[in-house]
């Protein structure tokens, strides 16, 4: 249900503003995708009648422009190698951010962009972007006015990892540029993550898109719906209980009776859903 609610919004936002809805499978990890994932995704987005514009666009085959952003910041001394994994930064005792994640307190750090000039970049090794400009300001359409410090809170991160994978931050940047996105809608899980995205952006000369965060579902014990805690599979239920269901999570109140179809209870929401 709200991976449901996140697409509704989406499609809804896009489709109210006569903007294109894409699709975008994000399987950079190849190593924890599998092609059944996709194709539930897929099935599911379009048994709830939300169809897409243009072809659906995979991570997994776009390695060439991620392999051409790491050459750019390399280039512009953004880059460094470094050796540290997860267990041994636990073992040096690193600070754990308000998300749990390790602060990187630069143990392999040059001292400064410029004394990375010159350096071999090991590809067996991570390489970490030097967040030279931490801080960030942007305003999100529902959380409103949000800034911090990249530096502070995280420190600088892996945009390819020592197995060669490129990382989420550093792929979802470059799609959003190369495929002319403008705006945004995901779930508020994402919005802590927004930072590291606006200062790579900066340091590839991208622009920033409008971001909007919707609110996260959680169930009666307070966690958040996910697979992970076993939430419900919408295969499970019915396709118009579900979107009447979603609907009244953005604030729409719909009546089956009056639109039983799935394309009447769409038509409805694009009239009445308002993000506000």
């Amino acid at each position: 249900m709200g991976s449901l609610v996140a697409a509704l919004a989406s499609y809804l936002d896009a489709r109210q503003r006569g903007g294109l809805w894409l699709v975008r499978i994000e399987d950079v990890d190849t190593s924890r995708c599998k092609i059944d994932f996709e194709k539930a995704i897929l099935l599911e987005l379009e048994r709830h009648g939300l169809f897409w514009d243009g072809e659906v666009a995979r991570q997994s085959k776009r390695s060439k422009f991620y392999s051409d952003a790491v050459s750019t910041l390399a280039h512009k001394n953004l880059l460094y190698s470094c050796s540290c994994t997860r267990l041994s930064l636990q073992h040096r005792g690193c600070e754990l951010s308000p998300l749990g994640e390790l602060v990187y307190p630069g143990f392999c750090r040059p001292k400064s962009a410029a004394a990375s000039r010159g350096r071999v970049q090991s590809s067996s090794l991570a390489q970490r972007f030097f967040v030279e400009m931490g801080d960030f300001e942007f305003l999100d359409e529902i959380a409103g006015f949000q800034f911090g410090s990249v530096s502070k809170d995280v420190g600088d991160f892996v945009v390819r990892r020592a197995d060669g994978c490129f990382t989420y931050h550093l792929a979802v940047v470059v799609d959003d540029f190369l495929q002319g996105i403008t705006r945004v809608v995901r779930g508020a899980d994402i919005l802590p993550l927004t930072g590291r995205h606006i200062v790579l952006q900066r340091a590839l000369g991208f622009p920033n898109p409008q971001y909007v965060h919707i609110p996260l579902i959680f169930g009666e014990d307070g966690r958040k719906l996910s697979k992970s805690d076993s939430a419900m599979a919408l295969s499970e239920t019915s396709v118009p209980e579900n979107l009447k269901q979603a609907l009244e999570h953005l604030g729409v109140s719909v009546r089956l009776g009056d639109h039983s179809s799935i394309e009447d209870i769409l038509r409805f929401a694009q009239i009445h859903y308002r993000l506000s």
